[in-house]
């Protein structure tokens, strides 16, 4: 049998907490190995038990989600944790920093357990989440804040083919949309973006979103 997605809750509610992990370990593949209430716990159960996501609320003391997140899945982190962030916040600030500090997904606590369960599965899978109408809600208000002057699009190593995919993930489609959209097959598509991750060495398709914004590929 596969081993158990391993999955640490971080929540400064203990009733949520609670919640939450009760409705993971009711899964015959996910496993609750870790919980904690404050965000420097996150870090360092985080980096003691490995866990194969980490389930991150923004808002909690000592130290916030973000930057929890950040010393869990940034840059430079010798061993990037997986983070499912969770905010009762819908705002689009909070979206744009929990990218920046390198989670791989991004949900509203009121999902349904549906919804998280899915969540926390596709992010250990090593494939990001991200609500395309949260992605949207980006380019228009953050695209200034997000792209550092200097950066454009002839700063890409891309095709012209490759640039077109990535727009379109940056919009927030998902590989059949950007299939419909080419007219090409979701296979193809799926190498196009695995070619585009290599190729600008990025891990998974929050971070290209991310590259989008910053190049200037996106208005």
């Amino acid at each position: 049998m596969t081993a158990p997605i391993r999955v640490l809750v971080c929540d400064d509610q203990e009733l949520i907490r609670t919640g939450l992990a009760t409705i993971i370990n009711a899964q015959d593949d996910l496993e609750v190995v870790g919980e904690c209430g404050d965000g420097q716990a996150a870090v360092d159960l985080g980096r003691r038990l490995r866990p194969d996501v980490v389930v991150m609320d923004v808002r909690m003391p000592v130290l916030d989600g973000i930057e929890a997140t950040r010393r869990l899945a940034g840059a430079g982190v010798a061993h990037p944790a997986r983070v499912l962030v969770l905010t009762t916040f819908n705002l689009d600030e909070y979206v744009y920093e929990a990218l920046r500090a390198g989670a791989s997904g991004f949900l509203l606590k009121d999902a349904p357990p549906t919804q998280l369960l899915h969540g926390i599965r596709t992010v250990a899978a090593g494939t990001a989440l991200l609500d395309p109408k949260v992605t949207r809600q980006l380019v228009g208000r953050y695209a200034a804040r997000i792209r550092p002057a200097g950066n454009s699009p002839d700063d890409t190593p891309l095709t012209p083919r490759e640039l077109e995919v990535l727009r379109l993930v940056a919009e927030g489609l998902s590989n059949r949309e950007i299939a419909e959209a080419l007219h090409l097959s979701p296979e193809t598509v799926k190498t196009f973006v695995s070619r585009i991750l290599t190729k600008l060495s990025l891990r998974d398709r929050v971070q290209a979103v991310v590259y989008a914004y910053r190049h200037g590929l996106v208005s």
